[in-house]
């Protein structure tokens, strides 16, 4: 009998058609997180590609993608939902004239709530991409309400009565590590680290994303980065700034990575000057 198909083997497939090159790792945390209906985490430094992660899951499955971003303060309406006030006391308005009908106006109803990314999702009519991302900036009181929300894939709505889903959508949450998250949302999720790629893999990702680069100067590209990553840096290059410098030395038409070009080109990868110049230093370009 022909073996089984491995379905590992599929979404490794399914993210590369999308342009997103996935480890067996991180193709093995998208399929358990779908069959088991567990959100996943993604952990690790900015520019890893965890957001992109999400929307070429998205992408690979033809399914809507939602994103709720995180920031300091983000709070139950911006997250959940709110009500329409403008239009409520414009009904309230038009029903004052109305005598016995200011009772019966309804401005609690469907109409009048405005869904935000977490009610969006758990009400979608079809399976959707959720994505939480930096979820590390929220503040505690928030992070307890997405772990309520979480736990059960319900939202209860106090003038409509609980919403739940109609198809437990797929979840990513990030982080950038900036601050430790609960115990409590690490348990109810599946845990994944997107480090910095090695440089035959970064490579490889690099002559995906550009096209018409030589061979050449990905890998010396890929290599060079590495290399400034074991710098102390106040910001390390990421994988997309990798991919906009290749874009760079395409566009102008450099054949090779030589000392003047890095020079002129350095910005594109490192954005502070204090940087710029430890890695012109540590590259003995220094004049």
């Amino acid at each position: 009998m022909p073996a089984e198909p491995n379905p590992v083997d599929g979404i490794l497939a399914d993210l590369r058609a999308t342009g997103y090159l996935a480890d067996l790792t991180t193709a093995t945390a998208v399929y358990l997180g779908t069959v088991l209906d567990k959100p996943v985490l993604v952990e690790g430094p900015a520019g890893t590609g965890k957001t992109s992660l999400a929307k070429s899951v998205a992408a690979a499955t033809g399914r809507p993608l939602i994103r709720l971003q995180c920031y300091e303060g983000l709070d139950e309406s911006k997250a959940l939902y709110e009500w329409d006030y403008r239009r409520q006391l414009l009904e309230l308005q038009l029903r004052q004239g109305e005598p016995g009908r200011l009772a019966e106006t309804g401005i609690f109803g469907e109409d009048f709530l405005l869904a935000r990314p977490l009610l969006a999702a758990i009400r979608a009519p079809s399976p959707v991409v959720l994505l939480i991302d930096e979820v590390d900036r929220l503040d505690i009181e928030t992070e307890a309400l997405l772990l309520e929300v979480l736990s059960e894939y319900q939202v209860s709505v106090p003038e409509l009565g609980t919403v739940t889903a109609r198809h437990i959508p797929q979840v990513f949450l990030t982080s950038n590590n900036t601050r430790d998250l609960s115990e409590a949302l690490k348990r109810r999720c599946l845990f994944l680290h997107l480090g910095y790629p090695d440089v035959p893999r970064e490579t490889e990702i690099i002559r995906m994303r550009v096209p018409g680069l030589a061979d050449h100067l990905g890998a010396e590209i890929a290599a060079l980065v590495a290399v400034l990553r074991g710098v102390d840096l106040k910001k390390p290059p990421s994988v997309a700034e990798s991919v906009d410098w290749a874009r760079t030395l395409l566009a102008l038409g450099a054949g090779e990575l030589s000392d003047e070009v890095i020079r002129q080109t350095m910005p594109v990868l490192l954005k502070y000057q204090r940087d710029i110049d430890i890695a012109l230093a540590e590259l003995s370009l220094v004049r």
